[in-house]
């Protein structure tokens, strides 16, 4: 059910951003931009502070391994505005979308670096049932992973478990390829801001 108030609930400043960046963009803009625009004060600020530094603040995951996870955890929550935002994002920053679509499709077979696989396989377990054990986690560091890369991974983990279930709740409309792609360039160029 998609709920109204993503398309009404701006004031005139919002709404004629809202229009110029369809103008000159040529798409329209993404319900998630919609969302954190609402409201700022209760939700949006925050929300983008916290994301902007899991997906782009100091790590030693990159930007593009950090695109996949959110990617990753998106699928597993079978949030299919997610999927195709993080999966454009994930593919550009690796200049190689067929990667993206491998481990999205079999992440045991995927051509990824062993400490990414087990980090990607602890996440998608944390998704999908709420919790992981200290066995998960010696796995996870067992494959090289660094501590810190553990809570960097289970900040964006927690950034995108709350956002696809946002864009469930509210709905939010699917973008074209093109459009999911021109986010995507976005989110490379200026982030989570």
């Amino acid at each position: 059910m998609r709920l109204d108030i993503l398309n009404r609930g701006y004031g005139p400043g919002t709404k004629l951003l809202f229009g110029l960046i369809r103008v000159f963009s040529g798409h329209p803009v993404p319900d998630a931009a919609k969302l954190v625009f609402y409201r700022p004060g209760f939700y949006g600020a925050r929300a983008k502070k916290f994301t902007h530094e899991a997906m782009r603040g100091p790590s030693a995951w990159t930007v593009a391994d950090r695109e996949l996870m959110a990617a990753f955890v998106s699928k597993v929550n079978e949030s299919a505005f997610c999927v195709g935002a993080h999966t454009a994002t994930a593919g550009q920053a690796y200049q190689d979308g067929a990667k993206v679509h491998a481990v999205l499709a079999d992440l045991e077979s995927a051509p990824v670096e062993d400490g990414l696989r087990a980090t990607l396989r602890m996440l998608g377990k944390l998704t999908r049932e709420g919790k992981v054990g200290a066995e998960d986690m010696r796995q996870v560091l067992s494959a090289g992973v660094s501590r810190q890369q553990v809570e960097d991974a289970l900040a964006v983990c927690a950034a995108f478990n709350t956002t696809d279930r946002l864009a469930d709740a509210f709905g939010f409309e699917l973008l074209s390829p093109e459009g999911f792609e021109a986010g995507a360039k976005y989110l490379l160029k200026r982030g989570y801001r």
